[in-house]
């Protein structure tokens, strides 16, 4: 057998048992409401050539690829468990039970490590929270996308309605199309239909009511069987605390604001201050997509080398804030024409850290520049540290943080030297640390952090809704602190 035989044969073996595989995780998720993850990175709804590219990617931040043959022992495990609501990795179970000396068997070792999910430890299976969206413009449709995306267990979270401003004629039609098909993000997984007569969206089953107000006070949401729901707004228009309140009518129980709240509102980044939620807190913001790309990289190099002082420079693709061509503009450049100038703008990014980070005492200063691309951008974070430290030994520290620490989620990773921007479209990390770009020399770092703002930053607004909806399952193997 030639080696370009043996090649092919040994994909064809691993398409077999991807393919295998995508039942298992649908079942373990619809009844059971058990997430399969493989390095942080869902493996839910996912084909199988997706399957085989997840577990190809682990070589960029494990250092070798992993095979399906590795982790589909650990998957055929989990279904002879008694199991509650969790996350699960198996990336992270393959990877563990290497460096395990106990002689277990893989079935031995994987209850052992998710035991936290089964018998008396596992949490019982909760009624979904209502969730309303106030606003549908970019971050609000790809938030709806979240949302239709994981109700696939008919359990967790649950967009109810969508409040907006009447359009005009078959306003509803018009909205429902800019959810189903997109032109950074691509199509909507799963089928759309409308319902004008009765003002509803129906996406994967979900019917979804459209609420025609130009105002909150105009909207009683008991009237539409809503209740003790989490209104997302993705407006902008109020961020304090006075403006925000408005949203607290019949039926609305939390208000989480997706842009910088202002004055005594707290700015969240999940998984760097999201436990400091009060449960009695009703309004929250979840900072900006900026915030959010470099407050995790910055708490974690501020945990291991300290931060004197820094300095993030945002390279950021331009948003419907600015002018397709050269018009008025309430600011001094933005007036210009997005898609043909780098625009200089200000960031409130720098300033937010010490509402998200408040231990990190280090002046933080910060910048902008926008820049004709529809999506993606990157923040260089330049650092003066603590000590000293080489290059190495901090791409080595940052790749085990992506993979094994509490901010896995919101940190990832890449070595790949011909990556570019729009290869980060997508991504559900808050930010992702490219290694090859990244400078040190004694004490001073500079990173380069990709970020899709608008994924990315959407898939860390749902993790805070569902921490504070209290639908947040644990994630097993528990990550290394």
């Amino acid at each position: 057998m030639t080696v370009k035989d043996d090649s092919f044969t040994n994909w064809k073996n691993r398409e077999e048992i991807a393919e295998s595989m995508i039942p298992i995780i649908g079942k373990l998720q619809r009844e059971r409401d058990v997430t399969v993850l493989l390095h942080s990175r869902s493996l839910v709804n996912k084909s199988v050539v997706s399957i085989l590219k997840t577990h190809r990617f682990a070589r960029q931040i494990a250092g070798e690829e992993l095979s399906v043959t590795e982790t589909m022992p650990f998957l055929q495990a989990l279904t002879t468990l008694d199991l509650g609501p969790s996350q699960i990795d198996i990336g992270m179970l393959a990877a563990t039970y290497k460096a395990d000396d106990r002689g277990l068997t893989v079935a031995e070792f994987t209850a052992r490590a998710v035991s936290g999910a089964t018998g008396d430890d596992k949490i019982e299976r909760r009624e979904p929270r209502d969730v309303v969206l106030y606003g549908f413009g970019r971050i609000g449709r790809l938030v709806a996308r979240l949302l239709i995306e994981k109700a696939g267990s008919g359990n967790g979270l649950r967009l109810r309605a969508i409040v907006v401003r009447q359009g005009g004629d078959q306003d509803i039609v018009k909205r429902a199309s800019l959810l189903r098909r997109d032109s950074i993000h691509g199509q909507f997984q799963g089928t759309i239909t409308v319902d004008e007569a009765n003002s509803t969206i129906i996406a994967n089953g979900n019917e979804i009511k459209v609420i025609h107000a130009g105002d909150p006070s105009e909207v009683d949401y008991t009237a539409y069987g809503i209740k003790d729901a989490i209104l997302i707004d993705n407006t902008g228009k109020w961020r304090d605390r006075e403006g925000l309140s408005k949203h607290l009518r019949p039926g609305i129980d939390k208000v989480v604001l997706t842009a910088p709240g202002k004055g005594d509102v707290p700015n969240i980044v999940h998984g760097v201050n999201h436990a400091m939620i009060k449960p009695d807190e009703q309004i929250l913001s979840c900072a900006s997509c900026t915030t959010n790309a470099i407050v995790p990289p910055l708490k974690a190099m501020a945990d291991e080398y300290g931060v004197l002082r820094g300095h993030v420079e945002t390279v950021h693709s331009f948003t419907n804030d600015q002018n397709l061509l050269d018009n008025y503009h309430k600011a001094d450049r933005r007036g210009r024409s997005a898609p043909l100038n780098m625009v200089i703008t200000e960031t409130g990014a720098a300033s937010a850290v010490a509402k998200a980070l408040p231990e990190l005492e280090a002046p933080i200063t910060g910048s902008s520049i926008r820049v004709p691309v529809p999506d993606v951008s990157i923040a260089i974070l330049s650092l003066r540290l603590g000590r000293e430290t080489t290059r190495e030994e901090v791409l080595d520290y940052l790749r085990n943080v992506s993979l094994t620490s509490p901010l896995k989620r919101q940190i990832d990773f890449t070595t790949a030297p011909d990556a570019v921007s729009s290869d980060f479209i997508g991504s559900r990390h808050a930010s992702i640390v490219d290694a090859g770009a990244t400078k040190v020399d004694g004490d001073n770092a500079i990173l380069y952090l990709w970020y899709d703002n608008e994924f990315g930053y959407s898939c860390q607004v749902i993790r805070v809704v569902q921490h504070v909806s209290g639908v947040e399952y644990p994630t097993f193997p528990a990550p290394a602190v």
